[in-house]
């Protein structure tokens, strides 16, 4: 069974830093895409960051570029999101996501991502 668990969040200090976890099991991990995303209190789902099966190739949203750093551990299975230079704007809650193409495509739905966690809350406030 295909399960995504995300770890790490917390309330940190405007400019701090906090890195997130994603452990995964049930599918072979590193033949598929995953991304974090993100949904901020009374807003909609927001594509935060994309690495590739590899994990050579990684995407960000303009609003994360350049503080945030997607990566991945093929031997323990995990997904990390390493958050830096950290803003109130930031505070949601943080999903980490099977993208659905492929080899990595869910028995149902049609949407981009066909696994999500449970989410793990970040917090950034004085």
């Amino acid at each position: 069974e295909v399960q995504l668990v995300e770890s790490g969040g917390g309330l940190v200090q405007p400019g701090g830093s906090l890195r997130l976890s994603c452990a995964a099991s049930g599918f072979a991990f590193s033949n598929c895409a995953m991304s974090w995303v993100r949904q901020a209190p009374g807003k909609g789902l927001e594509w935060v960051s994309t690495i590739n099966g590899g994990g050579r190739v990684t995407y960000y949203a303009d609003s994360v570029k350049g503080r945030f750093t997607i990566s991945r551990d093929s031997a323990k299975n995990t997904l990390y999101l390493q958050m830096n230079s950290l803003k109130p704007e930031d505070t949601a809650t943080y999903y980490c996501a099977r993208s659905n193409l492929g080899r990595c495509s869910a028995p149902f739905g049609s949407g981009a991502f066909g696994y999500w966690g449970q989410g793990t809350q970040v917090t950034v406030s004085s």
